[in-house]
């Protein structure tokens, strides 16, 4: 599919398998996009075709330009903070980087010190006008590949495919122990800890969470494994693994001993379809300390 940015328009021209399809049926049925971003897009006039406005019914045909106004100047929603980021893939619409352990992905108050300020300056020396719009986070100690959008829509298609489960991710985790499966599946409902503030727990009345997972190497008295989530409960891979009786290496929170700083987990791998080009994704975070993963 081709596509290009001219200015603030994303040009998108109209493949032979879009025959006779519509701006409405494109923005409903092809992108799934919200039935609001739909109408704000259609109040302020934002989608052209060959540079002219017309029916949202109308049908196109192969080789029409579909222009939309998607790169607004807007405001940074947090303040930008110089520092540098591993960007594992980046373009108009979505970059995935490779965040650090020790930092928080978005900041939760007024804080300056995380991955999201790090990412508002990225965009800022640029030259790039964007929201800082997480599509899912990590732990504050966890590393690895994570997701943020540049604009509205593609947020929006975003978290769609995080809710779809078509945004697949990877993890390794060390664990104390010996598994004795080489792989398994842990579907247990997870939920709050009401004994602990920033704990959470396997409990009945939690949410649905299904973690599978399968092992690598053995690493006596440790084990080396990945995980893949279907679900992306807060803490799932430290409950889930400390639940079956692993719980991860430096995890202290979860019954891990302090052998590391932090909890040896790390977002190793995430893919997932472009947002509006459907094209597949693929990026791979290497580990920058050493936590035995």
């Amino acid at each position: 599919m081709k596509t290009q940015k001219k200015g603030e328009l994303f040009e998108l021209v109209i493949p032979d398998k879009w025959k006779n399809v519509t701006i409405e049926t494109i923005l409903r049925n092809h992108w799934q996009a919200p039935k609001k971003l739909i109408h704000s897009l259609r109040m302020a006039g934002d989608i052209k075709v060959n540079g002219e406005s017309i029916s949202w019914t109308q049908p196109l045909s192969p080789g029409d330009t579909l222009q939309l106004h998607l790169f607004k100047e807007v405001e940074y929603d947090v303040p930008p903070t110089y520092g540098e980021i591993d960007v594992l893939f980046e373009d108009d619409h979505l970059i995935v980087i490779n965040k650090p352990a020790g930092i928080d992905t978005h900041p939760n108050h007024q804080e300056t010190d995380s991955l999201a300020n790090l990412v508002a300056f990225h965009y800022q020396a640029r030259g790039e006008s964007c929201r800082v719009l997480h599509i899912h986070r990590l732990d504050h100690d966890t590393s690895g590949a994570i997701i943020f959008a540049k604009h509205p829509l593609s947020k929006a298609i975003l978290d769609r495919l995080l809710t779809e489960r078509q945004i697949k991710r990877t993890y390794r985790a060390l664990v104390h122990g010996r598994l004795k499966q080489k792989k398994g599946t842990i579907s247990e409902p997870i939920g709050r800890d009401r004994h602990h503030n920033t704990r959470r727990r396997v409990s009945p009345s939690g949410q649905d969470a299904v973690t599978h997972y399968k092992v690598l190497e053995y690493k006596n008295p440790y084990t080396l494994v990945e995980v893949q989530l279907d679900t992306g409960r807060t803490h799932q891979i430290r409950v889930h693994m400390s639940h079956i009786g692993h719980p991860l290496v430096g995890d202290i929170l979860y019954g891990g001993k302090p052998i590391f700083k932090r909890q040896a987990l790390h977002a190793a791998r995430i893919s997932f379809p472009h947002p509006l080009t459907g094209e597949w994704i693929e990026c791979e975070a290497d580990c920058a300390d050493d936590v035995g993963l």
